[in-house]
Formats: structure tokens, C-alpha cells, sequence
């Protein structure tokens, strides 16, 4: 059976974890505490070195990062539920956006959330036991990423991340004003890759995505969350996490 190792739907995570309830794919769904610092545990870097979410495991195989997870679940587990387009231009646009949200639009939500959030995990421990967390990171661009978290963020550094952050939801928005979905007429990983990131975003971005300022995107994710893959998923999640 496919084994998923994620934070749960959200951000990165949700992406496969969409995609498999989307295609109706048993799975078994290992969560992970990223308040108890369980990615860098030593048995989970046994399954992904760099000591990150998601993973999957399937029939002896580790697939990471999140958008590749979910074209090889096209390729490797086709269902009649398709996620990708049938043509070589309409499946070009899509990566078109996927690459997109990887490489420029979720860096920026990133930051901003690490910033509001993540820092506090760390900053009531001592300079001592931070240190000794930072030793169990593998990649040492996340170590530097931990150490501005919890120290803070140049402001300069904020203010760009917003301005981008911004421009992105102005494109999701113009395009989605023309177009249903983001590629090929259809309902495909590029709207999950970015619904990823976008979506919750009316909540803590609301003075940039709002009815009056982004009504598409907003009709976009609000259409999203109304599907049952998508309800059921997120439905799915314990209610011990939720309380972490």
C-alpha cells in the first residue's frame, strides 16, 4: 500500500494528499508533529535524508518533493479520475504553473508564515537547546532559514516577500477572470499545487484577497474547498493534530 509521510493538508503536504484522495487511492497516511520537530528525527531521515515533508513510500521507493510526488502518482497509479491533461500543450501549460508555485509563489507565502509562525516554535527555548535542534537539520539552508526565524526577519526582507506575494495573487486572479481552471479546461494538478499555497489565504492575507480586490481567485478557492475530495480530506485529519 502507498504510505504518505506529511504535516497533513497543508501548504506542500496537502498537495499529494489531495492528489491521492482526489484519485481515490488507498493509502496509509503517516503524520508528522512539526512542533515535535518529528521530520528531523533520525527514523524519519532513514526515509528522506534532507529531513523533510512529504514523502511517499511505495513498493520499496521514496518519492519526495511534493508536485513530483504527484505526477508520479499519475504515471505510476492512473485512475479514471485524470489530473493531468491528455495533450502535450494543455499538460506544458500546467507545469507551467506548477513550476510556478514551486519556484516563486510558495517562497514567498513561505517566508511570510515562518515569519507569523513558525519562528514562535523555537523562540522559548534557550540558546542552548536551539542549538542542539538546529544539529538534527540536515540542510543547512533550513538551519539558516530556523535561525531568521527565530531571531526575525530583516523588515526589508518582509516588505519584498509581501510585494511578491502580491504579484502573485494579481496573476492567479487575472487568469482565473478567462478561465475556470489554471490549465487545459479541466480540474488538474496545477489547481492543487496551487491551491496548496492560495488557499486560506482570504484569512490571512484578506487585504490582498478579498471579494472586491481578487473575486476570481476567491471563486476559485472557494470552489475548490466545495469539492468532496477536498472536503473529505480535509475531514480526515485527527483531532489530536488539530489541537497541536
Amino acid at each position: 500500500m502507498l504510505k504518505l509521510y506529511s504535516f497533513g493538508p497543508g501548504a506542500n503536504s496537502l498537495k499529494p494528499t489531495l492528489a491521492l484522495y482526489e484519485k481515490e487511492l488507498e493509502f496509509e497516511h503517516k503524520l508528522l508533529n512539526p512542533a515535535k520537530f518529528e521530520h528531523h528525527s533520525e527514523w524519519f531521515k532513514k526515509i528522506n535524508p534532507r529531513g523533510q515533508v512529504p514523502a511517499l513510500e511505495d513498493r520499496g521507493n521514496i518519492i519526495t518533493e511534493s508536485t513530483l510526488i504527484c505526477e508520479y502518482l499519475e504515471d505510476e497509479h492512473p485512475t479514471d479520475v485524470k489530473l493531468r491533461p491528455d495533450n502535450s500543450f494543455d499538460t506544458a501549460q500546467m507545469r507551467v504553473w506548477t513550476k510556478w508555485v514551486d519556484e516563486y509563489f510558495c517562497w514567498c507565502v513561505s517566508t511570510i508564515g515562518w515569519h507569523r509562525m513558525v519562528g514562535n516554535m523555537v523562540k522559548g527555548l534557550s540558546d542552548a537547546e536551539f542549538e542542539e535542534k538546529l544539529k538534527d537539520i540536515p540542510v543547512h539552508e533550513q538551519r539558516v532559514k530556523w535561525r531568521r526565524a527565530r531571531e526575525g526577519f530583516p523588515q526589508e526582507m518582509l516588505d519584498e516577500e509581501m510585494r511578491k506575494i502580491g504579484v502573485s495573487v494579481r496573476r492567479l486572479d487575472d487568469h482565473l477572470a478567462d478561465n475556470e481552471w489554471l490549465a487545459g479546461g479541466m480540474y488538474t494538478l496545477a489547481d492543487i499545487c496551487n491551491f496548496a499555497i492560495a488557499n486560506g489565504m482570504q484569512h490571512g492575507f484578506s487585504e490582498m484577497v478579498n471579494g472586491t480586490d481578487t473575486p476570481h481567485l476567491l471563486r476559485w478557492i472557494e470552489q475548490i474547498n466545495e469539492r468532496p475530495a477536498v472536503k473529505k480530506m480535509f475531514a480526515s485529519v485527527p483531532n489530536e493534530l488539530k489541537k497541536d
